[in-house]
């Protein structure tokens, strides 16, 4: 289990606060005021006793109650003053970072959505993040004032009297060797915690999604018994972490006690102080209260980072996450296109350089004529959708060249070469919001008029006026309450009105029933006149009409041609067809 580097998580969260430099002068200003009060209290009770007291002196000890009382007001209003003003800046830093988090997961390659579970990504969005503001302004409120009192103590009792002081101190190493044990074990646990945590987020995120499938196949009960199993495990390793963390505050108190017992005896046996010299020993004692107060404020702050220093790292290690697919530094703007794809010799292997490598393509060549329909068809895990997300450049190559119009895809930016490609999967996922934003997702800038023709160009326009309130219709996530073949029609209307230059479907009819398979079809047919087209799909019977067919298999193209000509080959092709119709 890796270790967490602690300064170097710190620092980058202290980081951001850099931003907030004009907010945060008030803050400590506020600190120092405090601090600089509570520091001088123990002074006070001092001249007090020894004084004032002793003298009899009424007026003046009127004096200094009153005093110590304005002090105390102050006090009370520099910390409320410091915690709002922490509070306020705390919650702007968290929309900073979540927000800084999400726009970088959008650039973040498919390799890294392949690797993931949603629900540790999630998590990390949401759970660890929020982990970060307590810390954050805990860092400002608690740690700093108390290591600046701490410091501050240790140097006024050493000027009053260092012998008193260091038989005040006289325990210190004792805490030290506790604290560095019980840090050791603390951290682990906690990590371990958190390590539990995401997995059983993970496991509930999955198993709602495919609730469908879990109570088809009566699985509740091995799904509460995976999530007992692992809840258990997170409630373990909660509680062990939980016994190291106790063990703080018994080693602090313990420390404390011993100091307490060392100051009297040197104040008195070794140091003679009587009770002309009440007022120091009462300064000292409340000194050493002030001393290990804080280092129990510093140790319950400790207990908090190690809880979510995890989390922080775990924050970062996303963020640094490279983008693989990124553009080049020289990379220009793909112009408007006409629509011819070329693969020169081209190689592809998913997770290469991993115990996971698998070579999916192999020296595989051909172009795709402006226009021109392409179907592909084969067995699963052949390669056919590694081609066409290829072509998208949602992976990168690492051998050949995939060129369109001649222009190298690694050469282009990545946004003005997906913006002339339209993408329809088998996976319809259809937002939370209206038919119209549905849509209009595909061209955010289209018109009213654009909006309408894309529906009807795919017979959706009919079924959608049906809805309660038409193109106004608020659909929940994910579609529900929609037929598969109504989603199928809505995502299939939002490719189409962004009016690309290159069409992929990849298994786009796979879901719809035949009756609505014929609405769309005819859409289809009239969408991809005139654009290069790439078309995945196992219903061979939607492909016939395709200008060429390939077949894909072992890492390449096994056949290619029309229909009627592999037909006629008596291959592979033909014998997928015969396997379906026969």
């Amino acid at each position: 289990m890796r270790h967490t580097d602690y300064k170097k998580v710190i620092s980058r969260m202290m980081g951001y606060l850099r931003p907030h430099v004009k907010e945060i002068i008030p803050v400590l200003i506020s600190l120092l005021i405090g601090v600089g009060i509570n520091l001088e209290s123990p002074l006070l009770i001092e001249y007090a006793i020894d004084e004032l007291v002793a003298n009899k002196n009424i007026k003046g000890l009127v004096n200094i109650i009153l005093v110590i009382v304005v002090l105390s007001l102050i006090y009370v209003a520099t910390v409320e003053l410091r915690l709002f003003l922490m509070n306020k800046m705390a919650n702007k830093i968290l929309l900073d970072i979540r927000q800084e988090l999400y726009e970088h997961i959008q650039t973040l390659s498919f390799t890294f959505f392949d690797n993931r579970p949603t629900g540790k990504i999630l998590a990390r969005i949401i759970g660890d993040v929020n982990s970060l503001k307590e810390v954050m302004k805990n860092t400002i409120t608690n740690l700093i004032p108390n290591f600046l009192t701490v410091i501050g103590v240790v140097i006024i009792m050493l000027i009053k009297d260092w012998k008193l002081a260091l038989g005040t101190l006289c325990s210190m190493p004792v805490m030290i060797i506790c604290i560095f044990w019980i840090r050791e074990k603390t951290h682990k646990s906690w990590e371990d915690t958190r390590k539990k945590s995401s997995n059983m987020n993970a496991y509930v995120h999955e198993d709602i999604a495919g609730i469908s499938v879990v109570q088809s196949f009566h699985a509740e009960n091995e799904t509460k018994s995976t999530f007992r199993q692992l809840a258990n495990e997170h409630r373990d390793a909660y509680i062990l972490a939980c016994k190291y963390s106790d063990l703080f505050g018994p080693a602090i108190d313990m420390s404390w006690a011993i100091s307490s017992m060392v100051m009297y005896l040197v104040a008195i046996y070794f140091l003679g102080y009587t009770e002309s010299s009440l007022g120091i020993i009462v300064a000292f004692a409340t000194y050493a209260n002030m001393f290990w107060r804080p280092i129990m404020g510093l140790s319950g702050y400790y207990n908090q980072l190690v809880t979510n220093l995890s989390a922080a790292e775990r924050v970062f290690d996303l963020l640094d996450t490279e983008a693989e697919i990124v553009d080049k530094e020289d990379a220009t703007e793909l112009p408007d296109i006409k629509g011819e794809v070329s693969f020169e010799n081209v190689g592809f292997t998913y997770d290469e350089g991993t115990s996971e490598e698998t070579k999916v393509l192999d020296n595989v060549s051909f172009t795709a004529k402006p226009g021109e329909t392409i179907a592909l068809v084969g067995p699963t895990g052949a390669g056919k959708t590694t081609i066409v997300n290829l072509i998208s450049r949602f992976y990168d190559i690492q051998k050949g060249k995939i060129k369109i119009d001649g222009h190298d895809l690694t050469d282009v930016t990545i946004n003005s070469l997906r913006r002339q490609m339209g993408v329809m999967t088998q996976d319809n996922f259809i937002f939370h919001g209206t038919v119209r934003e549905n849509i209009m997702y595909g061209k955010p800038d289209a018109t009213e008029e654009e909006m309408i023709a894309a529906a009807k160009s795919v017979n959706a326009h009919d079924f959608i006026m049906k809805m309660e309130k038409g193109y106004d219709t608020e659909l929940k996530g994910q579609g529900a309450g929609l037929s598969i073949g109504q989603k199928q029609l809505i995502a299939f209307a939002r490719t189409m009105i962004s009016m690309p230059k290159i069409l992929i479907l990849d298994e786009a009819t796979s879901s719809i029933d035949t009756h609505t398979e014929m609405l769309v079809q005819k859409g289809i047919q009239t969408l991809i006149n005139g654009r290069t087209s790439f078309v995945i799909a196992h219903r061979l019977s939607t492909i016939k009409n395709a200008d060429r067919i390939f077949v894909i298999n072992n890492g390449g193209i096994q056949e290619s041609g029309s229909h009627d000509e592999l037909i006629s080959k008596h291959g592979a092709y033909y014998d997928l067809y015969m396997a379906q119709f026969a």
